[in-house]
């Protein structure tokens, strides 16, 4: 028991990183992002506050949504054993 739950926990910090670098690469992606942080005609809506309000909040999403829900299915899949 000791062993499957060290390899979930890993699995679920690995989860957990992936998103919280996959999301903001996804956030810088998108054109709303792109035109906020100077990809408008001549600067048109720059508005670099999006890095302190916007990016914090994407970073923890990221990191904690894939774990929320990786927590949900070895819950629900533990259930179905015992």
């Amino acid at each position: 028991m000791k062993r499957s739950m060290d390899g979930l926990t890993c699995a679920g910090c690995a989860l957990s990183a992936v998103g919280a670098t996959a999301g903001p690469a996804l956030w810088l992606a998108m054109p709303r992002t792109q035109r906020h942080l100077g990809g408008g005609f001549e600067n048109e809506g720059m508005d670099l506050t999006v890095l302190f309000t916007e990016l914090p909040l994407v970073v923890l999403g990221g990191a904690f949504l894939p774990l929320l829900v990786f927590t949900l299915l070895v819950r629900a899949a533990g259930r179905r054993r015992g």
